[in-house]
């Protein structure tokens, strides 16, 4: 049975966790493998609304074996709010697995966040502030602190003390803060020990186990690959690998067990926080696609920036990752327009690039050459067959398809897990 890795083709927001929702049934095991609670997967079943930050979006399909990989960083203050809040509305979290592996946000990786963005002003990059940027840079730095340091007492306080001798000194000298106390962060992080035993174990180890023995693993990751820290719009992305490679060494599942790449794609573009977007609208026309497709950040509220469909940016995606299927998501949001404005390429100093131009510069220079497509101007959420659609909408779907080097396997047609075209499954061949 195959090994799926799920990525965002785009600068996040996609709709993953629907991606996910839609093959629950089939699943054995649902890894997220990077990123942290700066994220969000907002999943609509039976029309309640779920907002996932930090727990892997299958732990809301029953049956399913939720895995928080060692790739990720985990705020075991949010992990534990997540888990009461699903506790609370009938869903069993029993099943959820940690790696002792992952590293775990300190308090003072927070306050360094917060304090270092404010510190930036015009140059900031964007983060959530949630410590993710500090925790992954003490992992490099080699003063992180893992799951399983929290059930060592000793060791947990030895590398909390080596971590603050550094940390206090910027918080102090540089950003004038309150230097942070040792014992206060050990004993914040030991009143999680006992409820968090249950669910810490050799997750790559019961990975291997598990595809052995013939069972589905989906990898999911946070963010996406324009957010991905070495194919992304580098400086303004995140802190981990948000593409197809990061699912290896974010689970300990070797790349020659991994059979599909799905890509998840929106109909139109949107990003959160700062940086260059060659089809960014600041229009009524954005604020359309706003309004109708709520884009506003899961985790941050923030109004999105919205922006007519990439398809460099596309073709970039299906290359980094090697996809093998496509899913574009919120078609629907197009059934109220006349007219449909794709990018093909970009135009910068006068030279076209079918592909993302190699350096910062010219990208944040492209201007997008757009070709318009014929609108449908009708609800197409009833829609379940691909014949179903409208033939201006179907039209769309397959222009997409030819300039983006993989084929569009789902189609997304509305908010509930229902409103889906699987044209092709992406667990077979």
């Amino acid at each position: 049975m195959p090994v799926i890795v799920l990525v965002g083709a785009q600068w996040g927001d996609e709709g993953k966790g629907k991606a996910t929702d839609l093959l629950g049934d089939r699943l054995d095991y649902v890894v997220k493998f990077n990123g942290g609670n700066n994220a969000g997967h907002t999943v609509v079943i039976d029309g309640e609304k779920y907002a996932l930050h930090l727990l892997p979006s299958g732990i809301l399909s029953p049956g399913v074996v939720p895995v928080i990989g060692n790739g990720v960083v985990v705020d075991l203050n949010v992990l534990f709010q997540e888990i009461d809040g699903l506790e609370a509305r009938g869903i069993d979290t029993s099943r959820l697995r940690i790696s002792a592996n992952a590293h775990v946000i300190a308090s003072y990786n927070r306050s360094l966040d917060k304090v270092s963005e404010r510190f930036l002003g015009a140059r900031r990059i964007g983060t959530t502030g949630r410590g993710i940027g500090p925790t992954y840079a003490d992992k490099m730095n080699r003063i992180g602190i893992r799951v399983q340091d929290l059930f060592d007492e000793s060791i947990l306080r030895q590398k909390v003390s080596a971590a603050l001798l550094t940390k206090n000194q910027v918080l102090s000298k540089i950003y004038n803060r309150s230097a942070v106390k040792a014992e206060e962060v050990v004993q914040e992080l030991l009143s999680y020990v006992d409820r968090l035993r249950p669910f810490v174990a050799d997750t790559a180890l019961e990975l291997s186990n598990a595809i052995d023995d013939g069972k589905v693993v989906l990898c999911e990751a946070g963010q996406a690959t324009l957010l991905d820290v070495d194919h992304g719009t580098y400086p303004f992305v995140t802190s981990s690998n948000a593409t197809s490679g990061g699912a290896c060494t974010g689970s300990g599942i070797p790349p020659t067990r991994i059979d599909r790449v799905v890509a998840v794609m929106k109909a139109f573009t949107t990003r959160v926080g700062e940086g260059p977007f060659p089809t960014e609208l600041h229009d009524e026309r954005g604020d359309y696609l706003r309004k109708v497709g709520h884009e506003y950040g899961t985790t941050t509220g923030r109004p999105r920036r919205i922006g007519w469909l990439d398809l460099v940016i596309g073709r970039y995606a299906q290359r980094i990752n090697g996809v093998t299927d496509f899913a574009l998501t919120k078609l629907d949001n197009y059934d109220g327009l006349d007219e449909i404005p794709v990018c093909v390429a970009y135009e910068v100093n006068g030279v076209r690039h079918d592909e993302m131009p190699v350096n910062q510069t010219d990208f944040h220079h492209a201007k997008p050459i757009l070709e318009t497509l014929p609108g449908w101007k009708q609800d197409i959420s009833g829609c379940r067959t691909f014949d179903e659609l409208p033939k201006e909408a179907q039209g769309f779907v397959e222009f997409v398809e030819q300039r983006i080097g993989a084929r569009i396997s789902i189609v997304g047609v509305g908010p509930g897990r229902e409103a889906v075209i699987e044209r092709h499954s992406v667990l077979g061949s």
